[in-house]
């Protein structure tokens, strides 16, 4: 069987091999170039969901053009007059071979290189014009799932990005922006069977800023350990939002003394994590102690803080796991909908509790030490790391 150029072959290099969607978008192509009147079947794609510009070129022409009127196509005489682009044509093939003429002409206005073996080779990958309609759906869940991913990654950027005069609330409007995205991508796929995705979550990385974010944790541990009224105040406070295992322990440590009504101070707040199993033999308790002592802080304040850190590094985790499930090509499109909406919900309740911190002000215990833990004016450094769970 002889060789069929590849559209966009230019024989300089050898390239990475094309992605399934890519011979779907040839076949859907091929079969609108042999049969133009079934452009009608093809919906929900425009030429922004082909993968190469000259598929998009392609596309673009054949929406732009009126289809010739129907007629069985010779098409050797149809090629032949094409590349000639000169001399007579079959009269009976006039009308089909002048179209694709000017398809051709169309298409190389918008991209280079473009020959009648292109249009060609598109119309010899297509096995069955009858099945554009399957064709299409496979290019547009791909460009579904490109579109989640560029989505994701703006989140992520967003997340880090410390010129923003505020992070948190431009961090949920991109956060809107990937859940309308996903909703868009519900309605267009609807549910199956086996619908959970099993792609793993991706690592969390090291946080920049650690011994701060460290530092600012165990203060308003001290404080709260010495003032539980304080702690009582911060119910918007979760362990999730502590950037260590431990600090998160002595946390809900001290929400579980708080709520049995029992005594509380550090003494107590350590034999606690103790009975829970949360101290290691790598952990002083005389240490422990030390660091629990020094109470002379704003927690409010402190606590904030530790929030805001939190929702940028939730929300950059919730990209990155976006961004994993559309990188799975296993995936299908409704798949990366419900795997979308679940690392969305964990942004979803990181933002409930900002709100509740932000728009409920407690009392303001500041002091002289408050300047010791928040020398910056403005909101904290953001945190390049998406934290679930951070080892210490």
């Amino acid at each position: 069987m002889p060789h069929t150029p590849d559209p966009d072959e230019d024989g300089l290099a050898a390239r990475p091999p094309h992605p399934p969607v890519y011979y779907a978008e040839q076949a859907l192509l091929g079969g609108l170039l042999a049969e133009p009147q079934r452009l009608a079947d093809v919906s929900g794609i425009g030429p922004e969901a082909f993968s190469t510009p000259a598929h998009t070129a392609v596309f673009t022409a054949l929406r732009a053009l009126p289809a010739p009127p129907s007629a069985d196509t010779d098409w050797a005489a149809a090629f032949a007059a094409l590349r000639a682009r000169s001399g007579p044509v079959p009269a009976e093939r006039t009308d089909h071979t002048t179209w694709l003429d000017t398809v051709l002409a169309s298409a190389r206005g918008q991209t280079r290189g473009l020959t009648a073996a292109h249009l060609h080779a598109l119309i010899s990958a297509c096995p069955n014009s009858r099945h554009i309609a399957a064709y299409a759906r496979i290019v547009e869940g791909e460009h579904a799932r490109r579109r989640l991913h560029r989505a994701a990654q703006h989140l992520i950027q967003t997340a880090q990005d410390t010129s923003l005069p505020h992070p948190v609330p431009t961090v949920f409007a991109e956060a809107d922006t990937l859940a309308s995205m996903v909703d868009d991508i519900a309605t267009a796929f609807p549910p199956h069977s086996g619908s959970l995705p099993r792609t793993p979550a991706p690592p969390p990385a090291p946080v920049p800023d650690g011994e701060e974010a460290a530092q600012e944790e165990r203060l308003l541990l001290a404080t709260c350990a010495a003032r539980p009224a304080d702690a009582e105040q911060m119910r918007w406070l979760s362990a999730d939002d502590f950037t260590r295992p431990l600090h998160a322990g002595l946390w809900q440590c001290l929400t579980t003394l708080i709520r049995r009504g029992a005594p509380i101070d550090r003494v107590t707040l350590i034999w606690e994590a103790q009975q829970r199993g949360l101290l290691s033999h790598a952990d002083n308790p005389r240490d422990l102690l030390g660091f629990l002592a020094e109470t002379d802080v704003c927690a409010p304040h402190l606590g904030e803080r530790i929030l805001h850190r939190s929702a940028l590094t939730t929300a950059q985790h919730v990209g990155r796991r976006v961004a994993a499930f559309t990188d799975d090509a296993a995936n299908t499109p409704y798949q990366l909908v419900v795997g979308s909406r679940r690392a969305l919900a964990d942004l979803t309740a990181v933002r409930t509790r900002w709100h509740q911190a932000t728009t409920t002000k407690p009392v303001n215990r500041a002091s002289p030490r408050t300047a010791r833990v928040a020398p910056r004016a403005g909101p904290p450094r953001t945190t390049a790391a998406p934290v679930s769970r951070i080892t210490r």
